[in-house]
Order: C-alpha cells, then sequence, then structure tokens
C-alpha cells in the first residue's frame, strides 16, 4: 500500500518527484497517472501542472535527479578504488549494482522508463557526468594497451556498462524465469574479469 506522504510550502515539486519515484516502485512508470502522483502529495492534480505538463516530465526530473545521484555514487567508488587504474574501474562496475538496488524507482526512471536522456538539457548533461566517471576509468586503465589493439574508452565503458545492465534487469531484480546459482556480485565481477583479461589487463592465471 502507498503511504501518503506531506509536503512544506515550497517544496511540492519535490513531493510530487518522491511520489512518483513511490508509484514506479509499485506499478511501474506507465502504471501510474498525475491524479494518482498529486493524491499521493496530498494535492489536487490541478497543481501538478504548476510544476509539470505531463507524466512523463515528471519522470524525467526522477531520472535526472538519479543520474545526479548514481554519478555522485560512480565517482566516490572511482575515488575509493584509486590509486589503483583497475581498482577504481571495477568499483565503479560495483556502484552501478549497488545503486540499482538501493533506487529502484530512480534506476527505472532512468533505464526502463523510455524517457530519452535528450528529452532536457539538464537530463542529458546529468547522464554524460555518470558516463564520463566511467570513461575516464576505462581510458585511465587501458592506458598500457598498443595503442593499435587498444579499444575507444567510450567502447570499452559501454561494453562494461551494458554487461552491468544485463547482469541488473537479468539476476538482481527478481525477474520471473531468470534464477541464477551464482550472486549478481560474482556474475558481474567474474563477467568483468573476463573481458579484462581479454583484453591482457589481467593476468589469464589469475
Amino acid at each position: 500500500m502507498v503511504k501518503k506522504r506531506g509536503y512544506h510550502h515550497g517544496n511540492l515539486r519535490q513531493a510530487l518527484i518522491d511520489a512518483a519515484l513511490q508509484l514506479i516502485e509499485i506499478k511501474g512508470p506507465t502504471g501510474f497517472t498525475l491524479s494518482e502522483a498529486a493524491k499521493q502529495a496530498g494535492v489536487t492534480p490541478a497543481a501538478v501542472y504548476r510544476h509539470f505538463e505531463g507524466r512523463e516530465d515528471l519522470i524525467a526530473e526522477a531520472a535526472r535527479q538519479g543520474f545526479e545521484m548514481f554519478a555522485d555514487l560512480m565517482q566516490y567508488a572511482y575515488d575509493r578504488g584509486q590509486p589503483s587504474a583497475l581498482g577504481a574501474f571495477e568499483a565503479t562496475g560495483r556502484a552501478y549494482l549497488a545503486f540499482a538496488r538501493r533506487h529502484p524507482g530512480h534506476y527505472i526512471a532512468m533505464f526502463e522508463s523510455g524517457i530519452s536522456v535528450n528529452r532536457t538539457p539538464e537530463l542529458a548533461a546529468a547522464s554524460a557526468r555518470a558516463r564520463g566517471v566511467l570513461e575516464r576509468a576505462a581510458a585511465e586503465l587501458s592506458e598500457h594497451i598498443p595503442p593499435a589493439k587498444r579499444p575507444p574508452a567510450s567502447m570499452f565503458s559501454a561494453h562494461i556498462w551494458a554487461l552491468s545492465h544485463g547482469v541488473v534487469e537479468l539476476y538482481a531484480r527478481g525477474s520471473p524465469g531468470t534464477a541464477s546459482p551464482f550472486s549478481p556480485e560474482d556474475l558481474l565481477e567474474s563477467g568483468i574479469g573476463i573481458y579484462l583479461r581479454g583484453l591482457g589487463l589481467i593476468d589469464p592465471d589469475k
């Protein structure tokens, strides 16, 4: 059951975003109406339109906030992994899984709502900042690969992003028919390890 959240004068906009996040977790990004978000926030439906033109605008703002949080978490993980380039890179991969578990409403708004990251300049910038952390980690880690064999940092990071996303979607969200004898953490760590060995960045015998 969704619990109603009150709000104070001046933070109605955030109250609506919080309401939408909770509804997204329960019903999915297309399973609720603006009227339900308004009711959850304790206001009339008409009040929503002072801040958002429609449900997609509300979800887009939830996604923007999510990407800002995600970028902060990725940066924190990257910094914690220093001075080892390998440690920093592996930490950003684990941060992806941790974020999806801790903030499911934001994660769904960001990656499963169908909202384009280019919907607003602010959303695009937040998304780019998050990608930039992983790209920087990939660039630093691949510095010792001969240039002729070195994948572009954007491709390198995109591969790891896709691997992380796949593990989250299939094995960390409790999707029906996707049970695995291995934990999502083990799947992600071993997958990243195989990828890095293929690039010669980890000793094949380790």
